[in-house]
């Protein structure tokens, strides 16, 4: 019987500092901080939204996005590295305004230059989502 192989834990890369420091500032609504991460070019897709293109409409992005829920986390379940990008599963569990429980899978996948986010794709399933908001 072979021995296990036992994977050393390496420290985050500074591609994933800065997008943990972005989530860090989500979660906390600390959304001025966001300027400190976003590249002045940053692009924001998300799947059915028009995109948020340079750091001022990125840092608008969010306080819009969240303003429907009285709490929100979003929780990184996995993270995939390289130097220049990283991709994280998220699990977002969070309250509406009028209390109902909303949670959903996401992936978000963020290219980093210079130390500064330049682009952050997220993926979820919409529908899934509009039913819960629905009820």
């Amino acid at each position: 019987m072979t021995e296990p192989t036992t994977v050393p834990v390496t420290e985050a890369g500074p591609a994933r500092q800065v997008v943990e420091r972005y989530f860090s500032a989500i979660n906390a609504h600390r959304f001025a901080e966001l300027g400190e991460v976003f590249a002045p070019e940053a692009e924001i897709h998300t799947v059915g939204r028009a995109p948020a293109l340079g750091r001022a409409e990125a840092l608008a992005h969010f306080p819009t996005v969240l303003a429907g829920y009285a709490e929100h986390h979003d929780a990184v379940t996995r993270w995939i590295e390289t130097e220049d990008a990283v991709v994280c599963e998220i699990h977002f569990t969070g309250r509406l305004r009028d209390g109902r429980p909303i949670v959903f899978d996401a992936v978000d996948l963020f290219d980093v230059r210079d130390g500064r986010i330049a682009k952050v794709s997220t993926w979820y399933d919409t529908r899934a989502l509009a039913r819960q908001i629905r009820g």
